[in-house]
């Protein structure tokens, strides 16, 4: 759902978007943020992420112990999994990192996430930074947010409108091959950074990730096909990518598909943006197993608030939502997938069959 400057007016409240608040509304973030400042929600929380990291640390060298013993056995494949999810969980902490919610200074977050991207995920930090930054500032704006740019999956009815052949085919009904496409998502995710490293001069401290990402991939691969027949140690890594994909992007695709989506020419107040764009995720174990992506609209509206503090300040984000009539969304994981496997079935639709004739469609074929 797009919304343009000519149907701001009447889809408004349809929509739950507005382009205008009234002043009221918009310091309101101000008074917000206070009441979060003042029950201490913003203060760093590094004992947890140390605690997390050492425990993240020594399960994934647990892991590589068990494949050393294991030796020649398809149970490896057990092992790829769990390291999927485990270099999942280092792929959590890293981006908390980026947003400083770990430690007060920054160049010590920098640190922090640097080793973890680079030297246990195996993906650029500084890639991240950049795409991440961006898709904070515009969540869900078209031409601002990297995340809704048209890729192999399209977000925006304009995009799959555009697509032809093989990808109109795909485009009709990327919703239901989201998930199977998630299997591909990790090896994506490291090609991608590795890319944007070789081919963005710009990019801070690029010679030093190159190395770690290099050093790290040398290791693994090698590791791997030293202890393992070839083919096993193909489905090995492929297992882990797959996991660690498929993971990471049903972590992600919750937080704001199936959201409203702003057109680059509306202007909208930063705390309307934030919560109605955003989705939160309820559930028992939530904020474990997403690593603090379930309360997305408190990572947006403070990106530096440590995950243990999230649960309340959705509390009082809520409250203060109901109080100026701003929808605030949540919904269950499964819902979410749901809603997100409609809304790109939905989009979908815009790609053309290549053997549709649009003359019979004009009479109702």
């Amino acid at each position: 759902m797009t919304l343009t400057a000519s149907t701001r007016t009447q889809r408004t409240r349809r929509e739950g978007l507005p382009a205008i608040r009234e002043n009221s509304v918009v310091n309101s973030y101000s008074k917000l943020l206070k009441t979060v400042r003042d029950e201490g929600l913003l203060k760093k929380r590094p004992g947890f992420y140390i605690t997390v990291s050492v425990l993240l640390l020594a399960a994934i060298a647990a892991a590589g112990t068990g494949f050393v013993l294991l030796g020649e056995s398809w149970f490896q494949l057990l092992i790829a999994a769990a390291l999927g999810i485990l270099l999942t969980q280092a792929a959590f902490i890293a981006h908390e990192a980026s947003h400083r919610q770990v430690f007060e200074s920054g160049p010590a977050n920098d640190r922090a996430g640097r080793f973890l991207a680079n030297a246990v995920v195996g993906i650029s930090y500084q890639w991240w930074m950049n795409k991440h930054t961006r898709h904070h500032a515009n969540p869900n704006t078209v031409g601002k947010d990297p995340d809704i740019d048209m890729d192999t999956i399209s977000f925006q009815e304009e995009q799959a409108a555009s697509r032809r052949g093989f990808g109109a085919w795909f485009t009709r009904r990327q919703g239901w091959l989201f998930f199977p496409l998630l299997t591909l998502e990790g090896l994506n995710l490291h090609a991608t950074s590795i890319k944007y490293l070789f081919t963005r001069h710009t990019a801070k401290g690029r010679f030093r990730e190159l190395s770690v990402i290099g050093l790290r991939l040398g290791l693994y691969l090698g590791a791997v096909f030293f202890f393992l027949p070839v083919g096993m140690a193909f489905a090995f890594i492929g297992v882990q990518l797959a996991v660690f994909g498929i993971y990471m992007g049903a972590s992600f695709a919750p937080n704001h598909k199936g959201m409203p989506i702003i057109a680059k020419d509306v202007k909208v107040d930063f705390l309307s943006r934030q919560v109605l764009t955003s989705r939160n995720i309820v559930g028992r174990g939530m904020n474990t197993l997403l690593g603090g992506l379930n309360y997305q609209v408190e990572h947006h509206l403070f990106p530096s608030m440590p995950r243990p503090h999230l649960r309340r300040a959705s509390e009082i984000v809520k409250a203060h939502c109901a109080e100026h009539d701003i929808k605030y969304t949540e919904t269950t994981l499964m819902r979410s997938y749901g809603i997100v496997v409609r809304y790109l079935n939905r989009v979908g639709l815009a790609a053309r069959d290549p053997f549709d004739c649009p003359a019979a469609s004009a009479y109702g074929r």
